[in-house]
């Protein structure tokens, strides 16, 4: 839901400013903006929840549509553990 409600921005920087559609904003106003503490946490929040949700939707389908239910502490780390490492 997170990267749903980011879309926006990242059509912005995806497609509208490659495309001319708007101004692009300066490398100095977008290294500002980076440094900012609160937009930290908004970029570690848009990278780490998709991460995530896939995590959690791939030990389901390992857990029921290869019904290894007796895996499932196995399945458990190396969804989320891989979900933490590749955040890393």
């Amino acid at each position: 839901m997170v990267a749903a409600f980011s879309f926006g921005s990242l059509v912005l920087f995806g497609i509208a400013f490659p495309l001319g559609w708007l101004p692009q904003p300066s490398y100095e106003h977008l290294r500002a903006l980076a440094e900012s503490p609160l937009a930290r946490i908004y970029l570690f929040v848009l990278c780490s929840l998709p991460l995530f949700h896939w995590a959690h939707r791939f030990r389901f389908t390992v857990y029921d549509g290869l019904q290894v239910k007796h895996l499932n502490e196995v399945v458990l780390v190396f969804c989320y553990g891989g979900a933490v490492v590749e955040r890393c």
